[in-house]
């Protein structure tokens, strides 16, 4: 019998191994080409000025410990504050692994550690803003030294292994993750970097941020607060249903290697407190229609993400709920059913459409004089398309001929009447 063939994502070795060049090297050009003298426009586009490289410290030795001790901290907290005990889904080895889960206890106790030491004046949190670069080098650094002791490990005997991580090629299952569940006791490393330190982190960013525009400013910015409010609030709401996590692909299919570690630690706080950090540099002051216009927004986006996701979540758990009995299904071969009305009736990832519009509110208190804001928005567009992409031929795999008829009864994929 000949060796099963290797199903890559990513374009293969040859897509991982860009991906692991690009994304840091992304995360660089956003931090060193926008900045108080200057950002990336429309005009400037094509004149940028490289030389400025050479002015730049990328790393410190006190960016690197203070990254750790970060890190360090977020896992005592994990380890010593009280939580809820929860179980995961049934893995191929027949057997479901147990999660302490108190993201929300860790980022209350962090965000209002940092409050009281920042604007008490005890702890000076605009150094986070001044040594920006040198920091995300140290999260780039420890996410790298971890993916490789990661990839080391997995070679354990007895180890649960990702479906995706065991192609044999060194460069795509160290960027994919050989090993599944890596643990140590208790202690599940994916999913606590998936929820503590890089969420919790970007959180502490922007208030850092905030902290530098009042000491610039002697004021916060009314676009600032907005910006620093839906990030929170994004984050609030991710840890107050963590245990929603334990679903998902991250945790169930995903190994954890480079893509999830690296994104976990660096790309998320480093890139997604974008806008707070554009704001110091570049303060607006919105009128108050604006501010009006963009909480809209903001709500419209909440309320179809939240409401989506919390349908689905409903019905997976308890289908003879009140609250989705009425939904129309369609009933699959394997025995299962799918949502045809609802929410779901709309579009066939209508949360990830709702999740789009939050992250275009995060950009438009930053106002339209710079590009530079909106890569959030442009990025993860593309990434939700990837993502329905992938979700499609999985289910396609997953339920044959059904997912044809389903998606002849559901026919658009992230926005209604548009794709």
């Amino acid at each position: 019998m000949g060796r099963k063939q290797v199903e890559y994502e990513f374009m293969g070795p040859p897509g991982a191994l860009m991906i692991m060049i690009s994304l840091p090297a992304v995360c660089y050009a956003l931090q060193v080409f926008c900045h108080a003298e200057a950002c990336v426009s429309v005009q400037s586009l094509l004149a940028l000025e490289f030389h400025a490289l050479a002015n730049v410290q990328f790393f410190s030795i006190n960016a690197l410990i203070v990254f750790i001790a970060w890190f360090g901290l977020c896992a005592s907290l994990h380890l010593l504050l009280p939580g809820v005990s929860a179980r995961g889904v049934k893995l191929a080895n027949g057997k479901s692994l147990e999660y302490k889960l108190n993201g929300m206890m860790v980022l209350m106790v962090s965000v209002a550690l940092s409050l009281w030491l920042g604007f008490a004046g005890y702890v000076n949190l605009s150094w986070a803003f001044d040594n920006l670069i040198q920091l995300l080098t140290a999260a780039i650094v420890f996410s790298s030294i971890m993916s490789c002791c990661l990839y080391l490990l997995s070679f354990r005997k007895g180890v649960l292994l990702s479906s995706g991580g065991q192609s044999g090629n060194p460069i795509y299952d160290f960027f994919i993750g050989r090993e599944l569940n890596p643990r140590t006791g208790m202690f599940d490393w994916k999913a606590f970097c998936e929820l503590v330190p890089g969420l919790v982190g970007w959180v502490i960013l922007d208030i850092a941020f905030a902290h530098k525009q009042f000491v610039s400013l002697g004021y916060i910015t009314n676009s600032m607060v907005l910006v620093c409010f839906f990030h929170f609030w994004y984050v609030l709401d991710a840890l107050w249903f963590e245990k929603a996590i334990l679903t998902t692909m991250d945790i169930t299919t995903d190994g954890f290697g480079f893509m999830l570690a690296f994104g976990d630690l660096a790309w998320v706080p480093f890139v997604y407190s974008l806008q707070a950090k554009y704001l110091v540099d570049y303060p607006v002051e919105l009128s108050p229609l604006l501010v009006g216009v963009i909480l809209s927004l903001n709500i419209l986006g909440y309320t179809i993400f939240r409401g989506s996701n919390n349908q689905k979540n409903e019905f997976r758990t308890n289908p003879l709920s009140p609250k989705v009995s009425h939904l129309k299904t369609m009933q699959t071969k394997r025995g299962t059913k799918l949502i045809v009305s609802g929410w779901w009736g709309i579009a066939r990832h209508i949360n990830y459409f709702g999740d789009w519009l939050l992250g275009l509110s995060w950009c438009l208190p930053c106002g339209f004089e710079h590009l530079v804001p909106y890569f959030y928005a442009v990025y993860f567009a593309i990434l939700l398309v990837h993502r329905d992409r992938r979700d499609d031929h999985a289910c396609r795999e997953k339920y044959g001929k059904d997912w044809e008829r389903y998606c002849s009864l559901v026919p658009y994929r992230l926005v209604p009447w548009v794709y």
